[in-house]
């Protein structure tokens, strides 16, 4: 049996033991203490999508189970070695019982967990509850309706579930924090009091304690950009625990170009973030594509466009997708998973249309009355920066998107910032800007975009607009699209006049970056640059690559 998405999970932090356990699993769906059939499912992939076998909802009521039986491969010497069980992500309860006896808890659907375990042989079970949007919990795009911009449920196991041996004192945790000379880095183990840690690079060895910073500085240092996507690679030493690394050197921020507009840099440097909209979902699988190539293919594909930024968008994705994004060289702006009740049609669309902005301390008008939820919330989103922070390609984070369960985001970009001052925060992408931070930003899909400073001195970013494309037939769905064509010659003329008469003028102007709308299709949405099965490009490549040179070279000729 072929064991699908079997590549190392976490590149930033490498072991030579490694165990998969992605494959076939045994699922039972449980309804009020009766058992259904059991079903057998390809793990990593939800149940409710064709690559997983079962194609079947979790119903808000019942719970999932998963079982398998494991036997790691290699000996194991438990007076002085464990075993670490991971967890990629399980939406949204997961509880994880080792031999029938419960061995942790996670809540949350999008960021990985794990346990420590002393034993090399046993049954593995997990039990899955996921209410979806019958509660306010993260949920992205998911829907219990889906249509229009809202799209299938994705409920349990959907990113790979692996295991590792270690040493009884053992690496836990890397923090890399860089500038433009070199990098600092704190190293975390399991036993949390200063162990000695050797860290190699380039031939040389660096001497340190853990649980401290260390700072690493690097002779004639090579720079990381899209353009030029170098990382140098490292290992960490600590006791009988050996891991391996790579980290980027790069700075984010804002500043101003020389003629005094509030722009993005890079390194220091103006660089307009030319990018695309990326839901992450894949035909078949929904969060989870049948191979780590289709993350390749879909990185390597809009840089033979020119595009220089991906926003993920209401979804986090795999270590391995940014690990992609770091070594090919593709910026990103990374959004959190939104949640929320029941979005009120008032408050996250009309201002699309009439730009009215609401403060968001009223809960009632976000859909987040339910304060418990607000609080998972944030504690997911801090979580999140946290396990992102290594990352090279991340440049920007956003909290918020269009009103969708917003709330109290002053506080939260100021949390946000404690943890990472390092990147930009698009506070509020689209509307109900609450005035603060470094950007106005801006959706624009229904008419032209005429760039206007904002009063505030900040950098204006179109963080989302055009939705161009058309239908292939590849879906048997009514289709949704902001503007239609019928051909890729069409199609890629709207786009390239699109740039040609709105965003080219805005950047002499001051546009510090364009978000275009986006990667694929998905689901009932056909405004991709891809169809959903990634089958067809429905744009001519070299025009896109043509138009791209015109916008980041500045010239509109």
């Amino acid at each position: 049996m072929t064991i699908p998405l079997s590549e190392y999970p976490r590149p930033q932090m490498v072991r030579d033991s490694y165990m998969c356990l992605n494959g076939r699993w045994e699922l039972t769906f449980l309804s009020d203490g009766e058992k259904a059939p059991v079903y057998p499912i390809m793990v990593p992939y939800a149940p409710e999508c064709e690559f997983s076998g079962v194609n079947r909802t979790l119903q808000a009521h019942e719970t999932m189970l998963y079982s398998r039986h494991v036997d790691f491969p290699e000996p194991v010497d438990f007076s002085k070695e464990r075993l670490v069980l991971h967890f990629g992500a399980v939406d949204y309860r997961a509880i994880v019982y080792v031999d029938k006896k419960q061995v942790c808890e996670h809540i949350g659907g999008y960021l990985p967990f794990s346990v420590v375990l002393d034993k090399a042989s046993f049954d593995l079970d997990v039990s899955v509850q996921d209410p979806g949007d019958t509660k306010e919990i993260s949920r992205g795009k998911q829907s219990s309706e889906p249509g229009g911009i809202w799209y299938p449920k994705t409920s349990g196991i959907w990113q790979t579930v692996w295991m590792e041996k270690v040493p009884i004192c053992h690496v836990t945790e890397l923090s890399l924090r860089t500038d433009l000379q070199g990098f600092w880095i704190t190293v975390h183990t399991s036993e949390k009091t200063a162990q000695k840690a050797v860290l190699t690079l380039c031939g040389n060895e660096y001497p340190f304690d853990t649980e401290t910073e260390y700072r690493v500085d690097v002779q004639d240092a090579h720079l990381w950009t899209p353009e030029d996507p170098y990382l140098y690679n490292f290992d960490i030493t600590v006791g009988e625990d050996h891991v391996h690394s790579y980290v980027g050197l790069r700075t984010f921020g804002t500043g101003a170009d020389k003629k005094g507009r509030k722009v993005l840099l890079l390194n220091g440097k103006p660089y307009f973030h030319h990018g695309l909209l990326d839901q992450g979902y894949f035909k078949g699988g929904f969060y989870t594509p049948m191979s780590d190539q289709d993350f390749i293919d879909d990185i390597q594909r809009m840089k033979d466009m020119g595009f220089n930024t991906l926003r993920k968008h209401i979804k986090v994705e795999p270590l391995r997708w940014y690990y992609h994004c770091d070594r090919l060289g593709m910026l990103v702006w990374q959004d959190m998973v939104s949640g929320g009740g029941v979005y009120r049609k008032s408050t996250v669309s009309a201002p699309l249309a009439i730009g009215s902005y609401l403060k968001d301390n009223r809960y009632d008008l976000f859909a987040r009355e339910d304060a418990h939820e607000r609080e998972v919330w944030e504690t997911e989103c801090y979580a999140m920066v946290r396990h992102l922070f290594n990352c090279t390609c991340i440049a920007m984070w956003v909290p918020f998107n269009e009103g969708w369960g917003q709330f109290d985001s002053v506080r939260v970009t100021k949390n946000m910032l404690a943890i990472d001052s390092s990147r930009t925060i698009d506070h509020a992408s689209g509307w109900h800007d609450q005035g603060i931070g470094d950007f106005k930003s801006l959706h624009v899909y229904f008419k032209p975009y005429r760039f206007k400073a904002d009063k505030k001195g900040r950098s204006v970013i179109l963080s989302e607009f055009g939705g161009y494309g058309y239908d292939t037939n590849t879906t048997a769905q009514k289709s949704f699209v902001y503007r239609s064509y019928q051909s890729p010659d069409d199609l890629t003329d709207g786009i390239v006049k699109l740039y040609e008469k709105q965003i080219l003028p805005a950047k002499r102007k001051g546009l510090a970056a364009s978000i275009y709308t986006q990667v694929s299709d998905v689901e009932q949405e056909v405004n991709g640059l891809l169809t959903y099965d990634r089958k067809i490009i429905k744009v001519r490549v070299s025009r896109m690559a043509e138009m791209s040179k015109k916008l980041l070279e500045g010239d509109i000729n």
